[in-house]
């Protein structure tokens, strides 16, 4: 007997705007594009069974811990997920997957779960991006310590590159590299600094040059060989600035959508970058759950 039934679509993210380490705690800030997972979770009394994707155990996980933290029993789900974000990029496919898994979940039992309830439950299952928080976010992404909405962003334009290679996010944040950012701290705080007073002040010039210290600063992290030549590219154009995925492979232009120069920039980058695997063009909007239907 179906119990209930919830839709809902989840942003991906261009990497993130800035990361690094505040107040003792892991941080990113989140940068939500025009990119979506859509995870539709049923609930059924006819068992406790979990079943979805096989490619998606995480996801699976986080129904069970979902209904475990709302204390229902005797329930079970089937979840179906509709993700074209590609994994292993920066670009948080496995975190919309899960994050959805959990609103639904909440939302097919009539139960609305706030950004950080969802975010916390999130975190126990993997390193996790904060588009569960509307707008433009300060969080956490290994545990839950700090949770900070910043604003929505201003109009802002992203052509996006694909160099290749993938990272598993969960494998990169099992090293410890505390030491090394510590040492980039003096860099990440003025990156955030820069975004913050970017989105209060409503200005992609000020969001891009905050985005661009973060990305230079996580060369020593992760390096991107093909990043000064995007960043020549991004300053030859006169771009806000350029943002990376920290712990992925993607690297992004930002531009001020107000100059109406996304589809040229795009074509001019898709002729240039030859060696890129793909080239994309996104919208920079802000985060949150969407339900659908």
């Amino acid at each position: 007997m179906l119990l209930g039934s919830a839709t809902v679509r989840v942003p991906g993210v261009c990497g993130e705007l800035v990361q690094g380490i505040l107040e003792n705690a892991y941080f990113l800030v989140t940068c939500p594009i025009d990119f979506y997972s859509r995870v539709q979770v049923d609930l059924s009394s006819e068992g406790e069974a979990v079943s979805g994707p096989e490619d998606s155990p995480k996801a699976l996980a986080a129904v069970r811990a979902t209904l475990e933290y709302l204390d229902v029993a005797g329930v079970g789900a089937q979840v179906t997920i509709s993700n074209p974000i590609p994994r292993g990029k920066g670009m948080g496919s496995s975190s919309a997957d899960v994050i959805g898994a959990i609103a639904a979940t909440g939302l097919a039992l009539d139960q609305e779960l706030s950004p950080k309830a969802i975010g916390r439950l999130a975190i126990k299952e993997e390193p996790t991006d904060g588009v569960m928080f509307p707008g433009i976010a300060l969080f956490d992404h290994r545990e839950g310590l700090l949770m900070e909405e910043l604003g929505m962003p201003p109009p802002m334009e992203i052509v996006a590159f694909d160099f290749g290679g993938i990272i598993d996010t969960v494998e990169f944040n099992r090293e410890d590299r505390r030491i090394l950012w510590e040492s980039l701290r003096p860099i990440t705080n003025e990156a955030l600094d820069l975004v913050r007073r970017g989105i209060n002040e409503g200005n992609p010039t000020m969001i891009g040059k905050g985005a661009s210290l973060s990305a230079q600063a996580n060369q020593h992290i992760v390096h991107k060989p093909q990043l000064s030549s995007v960043i020549n590219f991004a300053e030859s154009i006169n771009a806000a600035g350029v943002t990376v995925g920290h712990s992925g492979t993607i690297i992004g232009i930002l531009l001020d959508a107000k100059e109406r120069r996304g589809k040229s920039v795009f074509k001019k980058a898709k002729s240039l970058f030859c060696d890129a695997e793909s080239v994309e063009h996104f919208r920079l909007l802000g985060g949150g759950v969407h339900k659908i239907g």
